[in-house]
């Protein structure tokens, strides 16, 4: 997992690589991607299956920042996602990105062990098998 940094709205920074010890599923979207909204909701709802075995951290790559994913989060009324932002998509060149949404789930060890690009359906069990995998080590 690249040691990018991103933010939210209020300035604070997280830095990917200080996550590491935890698995995480990494999300780049944008507020202008229909699959990407799509997707929020099931991700939110990933997240609190998994709470505290899995950090779920989604980046939304819209240049606008903060300007269009606050209103975006208010709206969506999430519970465990926070709006880390990218505007500038270094995190989605670090990673490969290119195809919205892209998902990369990493083991505790911050290795790549599952990759998704475009739609996916975040209630299957496919992607519980892949992270319960992650998460066994």
């Amino acid at each position: 997992m690249p040691a990018a940094n991103v933010a939210d709205p209020d300035g604070r920074v997280l830095n990917l690589g200080s996550l590491r010890g935890t698995p995480v599923l990494l999300n780049l979207w944008a507020t202008w991607c229909a699959p990407c909204v799509k997707e929020m909701p099931l991700l939110d709802a990933l997240a609190g299956e998994y709470d505290g075995r899995l950090r779920v951290v989604t980046v939304s790559q819209d240049m606008q920042g903060a300007e269009k994913v606050e209103p975006f989060f208010a709206q969506g009324g999430f519970a465990r996602l926070e709006p880390w932002m990218d505007p500038e998509n270094n995190l989605g060149f670090a990673i490969g990105g290119g195809v919205m949404p892209t998902t990369v789930l990493y083991d505790g060890d911050g290795k790549e062990v599952w990759r998704v690009q475009g739609e996916f359906d975040w209630e299957s069990e496919e992607v519980r098998a892949a992270i319960d995998a992650a998460i066994a080590g």
